[in-house]
């Protein structure tokens, strides 16, 4: 029981980090429809930017973070406005090309700057409790009460704010949004904005249990577009509901199965998933 309790603290753990990757990435395709396959890039961004605010220049934790989050922001709403805007009458496939084109050149550029080695990130939570039987260090603790409350914020943004509820309109009916006097271009910027935001906070948070290294984006990218096609494309509570599936469903299956099938297990449920519901756990589309 302890063993299963403690897989089930990890697997909240994961599923934090998957979730936030994923909210991100969902929200860009809820908006424009675009598969940003440079979320990954923008995540590994944000881990380096953490860790170079701290070891550079002795910046705390938290301080590092809040300059990551603008930094990636910021990253976002250029991709949006010299990538994306001026592709936005394109047909989709050059969407899709430029998004991996921004891919490749975040990877080359973080290896040019950062190197290709493996950084570790120090973190000034590295305590161990003891909870429920289970042990687990601060910073594991931290990852679910930040996404969480992360969550929280993110939801009371978009149901409890007019700017908000642009982003909703948005994602409902484009041409409606904009012929009622919303600014699409300025929510298309947000979004990004947004979207950037959550990969920076996702990467910083779980930058000090795991490496910090050029592609650290690719697995997590991966799984994160198996998450918001198991929740519904565009959809931000199958977001959250499916990356914590897949975060228990890797813990536990690594445990009681085997580690080294655990990265099979999330394309594997997108099989048994979508053999049952087609269009994901919450096809509705919009928010």
């Amino acid at each position: 029981m302890d063993i299963f309790i403690q897989q089930v603290f990890n697997g909240l753990t994961i599923g934090s980090v998957y979730s936030l990757v994923a909210l991100g990435l969902t929200l860009v395709y809820g908006i424009l429809h675009i598969p940003n396959f440079a979320h990954g890039a923008l995540y590994m961004l944000g881990a380096y930017i953490t860790l170079t605010m701290m070891l550079l220049w002795g910046i705390h934790y938290w301080i590092a973070m809040a300059v990551s989050v603008l930094v990636v922001g910021l990253l976002g709403v250029l991709m949006d406005r010299l990538v994306f805007h001026p592709l936005r009458n394109a047909p989709p496939i050059h969407d899709k090309i430029a998004a991996i084109g921004i891919l490749l050149f975040l990877e080359a550029f973080a290896q040019l700057i950062w190197g290709a080695d493996y950084r570790t990130m120090e973190t000034p939570y590295g305590q161990v409790v003891n909870l429920f039987g289970m042990t687990a260090t601060t910073q594991r603790v931290l990852i679910n009460i930040g996404a969480v409350v992360v969550m929280i914020l993110l939801y009371l943004f978009l149901k409890k704010t007019y700017t908000g509820s642009t982003i909703i309109a948005m994602a409902q009916n484009r041409e409606g949004a904009s012929l009622v006097g919303i600014n699409t271009s300025r929510v298309a910027m947000l979004t990004f904005m947004l979207s950037g935001g959550l990969a920076a906070v996702a990467a910083s948070l779980s930058a000090p249990i795991n490496l910090v290294f050029p592609g650290m984006g690719h697995l997590v990218i991966l799984k994160a577009f198996v998450i918001i096609i198991l929740g519904g494309m565009g959809s931000v509570p199958g977001a959250i509901l499916g990356g914590y599936i897949l975060g228990f469903t890797e813990s536990l299956g690594a445990t009681y199965i085997s580690n080294d099938y655990k990265d099979i297990i999330a394309f594997l449920m997108l099989v048994i998933i979508l053999s049952i519901k087609p269009k994901g756990l919450f096809s509705r589309e919009g928010f």
